[in-house]
């Protein structure tokens, strides 16, 4: 109907309501006295003039929004990605924006309202960022613009059907920094430690001049002798080395931190380490399980290994069933046949519930280099480290110093085994796993 064209975007504001208000006050004083006289309709001729006038304004030909919303193609788990609204105004004067963007559900968020003054012809952005803390189909809504002139009495809507639906893949964010911070040597500003190299490769590079921070022990007295400088043997890094990430999917890791699963982050994880793994030219594959073995990516070098990993990683959908480690145990021994670099993300809260897994993990130790990375429970270590102001709260934080005690006799119970452990928080997992991992290969341990 032509009718609702132009009834159906109308919005009155508090301003019109504050003056139907005053207007509606006279006429009744109107009633009981006799001072006000004729102001009462003079001022309801007034109130509907302004109106009359500042609905041309704003529903008159010749002026309009035009409003689009800007948002990458994909979304990083975990890391806050910026969504861009573009606004132009075809007023011939300046007006008032109230704009509203439909984020998806998902996010809970109900502060996507911006206000802003846009001058006649001109455009502006909104930039504004959303932190997804779940892998999936993510669907954007309408942006709604509510536009409003000086005079403020009525509101005109406009509504831009821009529906959007944006992937949420694991934190490739987070493997980019990484992979722009280790090409540039500047890996310490993430958080990475710079480790002296304990030993060598036997597999000799070249010699160079001395440069400070080298090993004084590969000093070449000979090439020192004949240059009447410092010479040093460079020695290469043993490469294409095999690092499987082994992601279980049980329930152990369906407990949120920050509103994220334990099994979010050790994909995060997962997919940080594979990238450096691979910037170190060794091969990087993966492995995620649970009641049954899930998928299988053999270790490879090539440049197409990451964008595979990601959409593998991408893909993980669970029930959060009890983890079974003999058909991991299985599959393993199936499937990979030489010795490599396992780095197995997953959780125990109890001695017990490590004990019940224990022999299969160290009959994979046996074949293979194993670093089981278990999660720290920040929220206990808050309890812990809070005052304990009453009899209640010594009672709690001594339940939480006895859940942090089993975790450090559950690192020591597996590296009685030979097998390596990490412990760390959910949110330093990443950084964690890369340090551990690049200890190892400095230390040629595998």
């Amino acid at each position: 109907m032509p009718f609702k064209k132009y009834i159906a975007p109308l919005y009155f504001t508090p301003v019109f309501y504050a003056a139907g208000a005053v207007v509606a006050v006279c006429f009744v004083l109107r009633f009981f006295l006799r001072w006000p006289g004729d102001l009462p309709f003079l001022l309801l001729g007034l109130f509907f003039l302004l109106t009359a006038m500042d609905y041309l304004l704003l529903f008159g030909r010749g002026g309009s929004i035009f409003a689009r919303r800007i948002a990458p193609e994909r979304l990083s788990n975990g890391d806050e990605n910026d969504i861009l609204i573009y606004v132009k105004s075809r007023y011939r004067f300046r007006v008032r924006l109230t704009v509203i963007d439909e984020v998806p559900f998902q996010f809970r968020k109900r502060d996507t309202e911006f206000t802003l003054s846009v001058l006649p012809g001109r455009e502006q952005h909104i930039r504004y960022g959303l932190r997804p803390v779940r892998r999936g189909a993510y669907e954007f809504g309408k942006i709604n613009v509510y536009a409003r002139s000086r005079l403020g009495w009525i509101e005109r809507r406009y509504r831009f059907e821009t529906p959007l639906t944006v992937p949420v893949y694991p934190g490739f964010l987070q493997m980019r920094r990484y992979q722009l911070l280790a090409l540039a040597n500047r890996l310490s500003e993430a958080g990475i430690r710079r480790l002296r190299r304990v030993g060598h490769s036997p597999e000799f590079e070249h010699i160079k001049e001395y440069v400070q921070g080298d090993d004084m022990r590969t000093v070449n007295w000979k090439a020192t002798a004949r240059r009447g400088g410092l010479m040093v043997n460079h020695y290469t890094e043993e490469k294409s080395q095999q690092i499987y990430c082994i992601i279980d999917k049980g329930r152990v890791m369906k407990m949120p931190f920050n509103g994220m699963s334990l099994l979010d982050y050790a994909i995060n994880a997962a997919l940080v380490l594979s990238n450096v793994a691979l910037l170190k030219q060794d091969k990087a594959g993966l492995i995620t399980f649970s009641e049954a073995p899930g998928t299988f990516l053999k270790a490879d070098a090539r440049a197409v290994q990451m964008s595979a990993i990601l959409e593998l990683l991408y893909n993980q959908k669970t029930r959060y069933l009890e983890s079974d480690y003999e058909k991991l145990y299985q599959l393993l021994r199936a499937r990979v046949t030489h010795r490599s670099l396992l780095v197995l993300f997953t959780n125990f809260e109890t001695l017990t519930a490590l004990q019940r897994q224990l022999p299969y993990l160290r009959r994979i130790a046996r074949h293979h280099l194993l670093l089981v990375v278990i999660f720290e429970n920040t929220e206990l270590r808050k309890i812990r480290e809070a005052p304990a102001r009453d009899l209640e709260a010594v009672y709690t934080q001594t339940i939480a110093e006895q859940f942090a005690h089993e975790k450090q006799r559950i690192l020591k119970e597996l590296r009685q085994y030979g097998i390596l452990a990490l412990l760390t928080a959910p949110e330093q997992v990443t950084v964690s796993t890369v340090n551990r991992y690049l200890e190892v290969k400095s230390r040629g341990e595998l």
